[in-house]
C-alpha cells in the first residue's frame, strides 16, 4: 500500500505565509510527478502545481509569482511554501503522486487526506 500524508496547514492572516509538507510512503518503486491541488467549499479541485521527477514545474495562473512548489526525491517528499496569502486561497490542499509500485506496473496516481487551509483576518 502507499499512503500520501500532508501536514503544515491552518489558520493565516492576508499575506502571511505557510509551507505545507507531503511524505510519501510504502510500497513506492519510483515516483513520476507529485503536485498540490485545492478544494474551496462548493468548488470543484483544482490544481496549484506540479513537480516532476526530472523538476518539470506547471503552477495555476492564480498562485503564479506567490507559491513555490519543490520535491525532495531522496524522501520521496513534495513542499508548498505559499506567501502572500489570500482569503481565496482558502480550501482543502491535497497531495498528489503518480507513481509506480514496481518495475514492471503501469502509473497510478495516490491521493492524501487534505489539510486545511484558512486565510481570514
Amino acid at each position: 500500500q502507499v499512503q500520501l500524508v500532508e501536514s503544515g496547514g491552518g489558520l493565516v492572516q492576508p499575506g502571511g505565509s505557510l509551507r505545507l509538507s507531503c511524505a510519501a510512503s510504502g510500497s513506492i518503486f519510483t515516483i513520476d510527478a507529485m503536485g498540490w491541488y485545492r478544494q474551496a467549499p462548493g468548488k470543484q479541485r483544482e490544481l496549484v502545481a506540479t513537480i516532476t521527477g526530472g523538476g518539470k514545474i506547471n503552477y495555476a495562473d492564480s498562485v503564479k509569482g506567490r507559491f513555490t512548489i519543490s520535491r525532495d526525491n531522496a524522501k520521496n517528499t513534495v513542499y508548498l511554501q505559499m506567501n502572500s496569502l489570500k482569503p481565496e486561497d482558502t480550501a482543502v490542499y491535497y497531495c498528489n503522486a503518480d507513481l509506480r509500485r514496481s518495475t514492471w506496473s503501469i502509473v497510478t496516481s495516490w491521493w492524501g487526506h487534505g489539510t486545511q487551509v484558512t486565510v481570514s483576518s
